[in-house]
């Protein structure tokens, strides 16, 4: 084995770290709507709705602390490549079905809109990062580390 073949090479390198810079971006549009947590204020703020009904702003606080984890989940695997396989697919998982079932309700506010332009900029990211994933670990002898 050549010393080459040994370390990664630059390209390898710099697709390494696009793969966690996508992470990252995808990481923190997930972790946005965790503020909502707050109250039915900040839900309001975020959504452009009411949420004086005491059990959907339950639900929608709930919602929130589970878009915190998986945001914490993506940005952690940002920087750990072993868990970067899953934290796609719980990214692609996530992005798609919001997009699909917005899709089909389709009369949505402006705030609604808005969380559909930042999930589509989530799937992108998705798509580059998982590509340049893919890219790294073609030939099989790329480490997980």
């Amino acid at each position: 084995m050549r010393v080459s073949d040994a370390r990664p090479g630059r390209t390898d390198r710099a697709m390494r770290h696009f793969v966690s810079a996508m992470l990252v971006v995808v990481g923190i549009i997930h972790l946005l709507p965790a503020s909502g947590v707050l109250g039915a204020e900040r839900l309001a703020q975020l959504y452009g709705m009411s949420f004086g009904e005491p059990n959907l702003t339950l639900l929608m606080r709930h919602r929130a602390v589970l878009f915190g984890l998986l945001g914490v989940f993506l940005t952690f695997a940002a920087f750990k490549p072993a868990f970067q396989p899953i934290a796609f697919a719980a990214g692609f998982v996530s992005v798609i079905s919001f997009l699909w079932l917005a899709w089909t309700v389709g009369d949505m506010n402006a705030a609604i809109r808005r969380v559909v332009l930042a999930d589509v900029v989530a799937l992108l990211c998705l798509v580059l990062g998982a590509a340049a994933l893919a890219y790294v670990h073609r030939d099989g002898k790329s480490p997980v580390v």
